[in-house]
């Protein structure tokens, strides 16, 4: 039975990792790793290699070629992407070795300006991966993916703790602390405050 399977702060992206680019609407363009194979991720999840090979190379094909290689901010409990909270555009992936290296369009959304003042003010954030599959039990800690997986994309979330890599720089903490949330919780009330002309509650 394949069950909604998602990764809360594979990796991190930084401000170092941004680059402000004419890319079509000026968005941002962030890079870096996305996922890795192989290895057992904070969730006691193993992808195997060939299982992400298969499903990177169809995204890549399908999703990235229609440019509709979307992701949104924060996981949803669905396995569908909902276009009303789509931060990002995925456009390009490739393989570094066991890592998939992904370049990342921040759109000029809603989510997608939530993100951008994000990363403006410094907070680190993660990128997780979301897909649908059923997973074998290796011991009591380990799971492995089974080859019924399907990638649905890669999503923007607060977590920033990661067992990977960081992005530029490795002098960000990987725990998150309460500065950063409060910094980023003022952050998203005023954008959506200022977005929907409501008064939020301090």
């Amino acid at each position: 039975m394949k069950n909604l399977l998602v990764e809360y702060g594979n990796f991190i992206y930084t401000r170092d990792s941004i680059t402000e680019s004419k890319y079509g609407d000026n968005s941002f363009i962030v890079e870096g790793v996305l996922q890795r194979a192989g290895v057992k991720n904070q969730n006691g999840r193993i992808y195997p290699k060939p299982i992400l090979e298969r499903e990177i190379e169809r995204y890549r094909k399908v999703e990235i070629a229609q440019k509709r290689a979307l992701g949104e901010l924060d996981h949803p409990e669905s396995s569908v992407v909902n276009l009303r909270n789509v931060s990002h555009n995925i456009l390009n992936v490739e393989w570094k070795g066991d890592d998939v290296y992904g370049k990342v369009q921040i759109l000029n959304t809603p989510s997608g300006n939530i993100l951008k003042e994000l990363f403006k003010a410094g907070v680190t954030l993660g990128i997780s991966s979301r897909g649908m599959g059923s997973v074998r039990q290796l011991d009591e800690t380990t799971v492995e993916v089974q080859p019924d997986f399907t990638l649905v994309g890669w999503d923007f979330v607060s977590n920033p703790s990661t067992q990977g890599a960081f992005m530029q720089r490795v002098n960000e903490s990987a725990n998150p602390n309460t500065e950063s949330y409060d910094i980023a919780n003022v952050l998203i009330r005023d954008i959506i405050c200022e977005l929907s002309g409501v008064c939020c509650l301090k």
